[in-house]
């Protein structure tokens, strides 16, 4: 079922109604959906390098948005939506451990989570659900959500194919290591 849908999503890319559709499923993988908007992102920014900048932007507002329907869920209907959607995608193991560690690690959970390509669904919901403060939850989701898909975008329009797979196949590394450049700096200043 996934790769149908995966391989529909790469056809929708290709549409002239393509940046709509990346705004939709950018906003939809923030709270429910299962794939990423980098699915569309990817071969947009190679078709057009010329709007990378453009396309980064707005899959991080429609990401950013869709973080606060996630929030929502989350925040008021947790028992009613998130619970089924947690158990459907098989994650209630992982939104356990993750509610544990929001109430001692909140912030530094939406700037790591919210980079990667980890389901980024977990931290909108859980941060509703664990009533995290919702301007930190914004501008966490504004900086990490804008960083993952802005350097998406950078690699892509500096190196286009040659790096396209290397970002298909190693984003998660590659964020990551942002994360912890990011994390690095926070620690940084508040020790100096």
């Amino acid at each position: 079922m996934l790769e149908r849908l995966y391989k529909r999503l790469l056809a929708l890319a290709a549409s002239r109604h393509a940046p709509v559709w990346l705004a939709v499923v950018a906003f939809a993988e923030s709270s429910f959906f299962p794939l990423p908007p980098d699915v569309l992102l990817v071969p947009m920014v190679l078709a057009r390098p010329d709007r990378a900048w453009r396309l980064a932007g707005l899959c991080t507002l429609a990401s950013v948005l869709g973080g606060m329907l996630g929030y929502l869920i989350g925040y008021a209907l947790f028992d009613q939506l998130a619970a089924p959607l947690i158990r459907f995608y098989g994650y209630e193991p992982a939104f356990l451990a993750f509610k544990a560690t929001y109430a001692q690690y909140g912030l530094w959970v939406i700037l790591v989570k919210g980079l990667t390509p980890i389901p980024y669904k977990l931290v909108t919901i859980a941060s509703g659900a664990a009533a995290f403060s919702f301007p930190v939850f914004m501008a966490a989701s504004l900086l990490t959500r804008g960083a993952r898909f802005f350097l998406v975008a950078f690699l892509l329009r500096r190196w286009g194919e040659r790096v396209a797979g290397f970002v298909e196949r190693r984003l998660t590394l590659v964020t990551s290591l942002v994360a912890l450049g990011i994390i690095g700096g926070f620690v940084a200043l508040k020790l100096l």
